[in-house]
């Protein structure tokens, strides 16, 4: 049943009438009819009124729900789309991940693609298995990197599910899996159970630097440089022997990260040998560890 456009007066009235019974406790979450109409109201050409419905759905919570999946699936308005995301993101209820899978892969709009790759990220461990499945599918390479950026963000909750696939036969799901146990790492407190989570991730990811896949082993490099990881130091020197140049390349970058001084000869090595494209790069490394060991007067923390 379509329901009729509101102005923008009367849409602002809902609005206000929401958010006053939503604050005294009054709201009738069993209206289904007055829930249709708020889910309408996202059509409004106003940002911050649409911001205002969205902030009001999430307190609304689960009853809200099957509407902001009806209209995510169907609405023809890419805006009312894009808020139905946006709106299932605040709410984080398990129930919408499939609808949301099929709007990350096949909406015609880039935003709400984008909206609904949000949404899911916010699903915690329910969302993992349906997103891995879509990486290790035939989909197009716009859909996998918005499935990997939700399962570099879902968090803590999906860790068992992440260490669940670290033998996927897709390459696409296990450097997804290397780069959210990266996330994994930079987000943990600094304390012994977080210490012990921290080792066992940091374990992994030196594991994936032998992974038959390039695409892994250039990840897991990329990590263990954005983390500073200095025990990584002699693996990522072996790495610089690699069949592939970009995983050589990432890996000169993540030596350079790093800045242990260890790694200054084996790049100079490798300069004299190398393509000028590869030489640029371990050269730019080779500066990189100069000047972190110029300019730190401080003390590098090993994991």
């Amino acid at each position: 049943m379509e329901t009729e456009a509101l102005t923008p007066a009367a849409t602002d009235s809902l609005l206000a009438q929401i958010n006053a019974e939503l604050a005294a406790g009054t709201f009738d979450s069993s209206d289904s009819q007055l829930l249709q109409r708020l889910v309408a109201a996202l059509a409004d050409h106003r940002g911050m009124v649409r911001f205002g419905f969205v902030e009001a759905f999430g307190k609304i919570g689960s009853p809200i729900v099957p509407f902001l999946l009806e209209s995510l699936a169907n609405h023809p308005n890419p805006v009312v789309r894009r808020s139905c995301g946006k709106s299932l993101a605040k709410i984080g209820d398990p129930q919408a991940v499939p609808i949301l899978i099929q709007a990350l892969l096949y909406d015609s709009d880039t935003v709400a693609r984008s909206s609904a790759a949000g949404a899911l990220a916010k699903m915690g461990p329910e969302a993992v298995r349906a997103l891995l499945d879509v990486l290790a599918g035939d989909y197009p390479e716009t859909a996998k990197g918005h499935a990997s950026w939700a399962i570099a963000f879902i968090g803590p909750s999906a860790r068992d599910s992440l260490y669940g696939a670290i033998d996927s036969d897709s390459a696409d799901v296990r450097t997804a899996v290397v780069g959210a146990i990266a996330n994994l790492v930079q987000a943990e407190a600094d304390d012994c159970a977080a210490r012990t989570l921290r080792d066992r991730a940091l374990k992994f990811l030196l594991a994936a630097l032998t992974d038959s896949s390039e695409q892994v082993r250039a990840e897991a490099a990329t990590a263990l440089g954005n983390l500073g990881h200095r025990l990584a130091v002699t693996q990522l020197i072996n790495l610089l022997a690699d069949d592939s140049s970009e995983v050589r390349k990432v890996t000169a970058l993540a030596l350079g990260k790093i800045g242990d001084v260890a790694a200054i000869a084996p790049l100079q090595e490798k300069i004299s040998t190398s393509t000028q494209s590869e030489s640029q790069v371990f050269a730019v490394a080779i500066t990189q560890i100069d000047r972190k060991n110029s300019d730190f007067s401080g003390t590098v923390d090993d994991y």
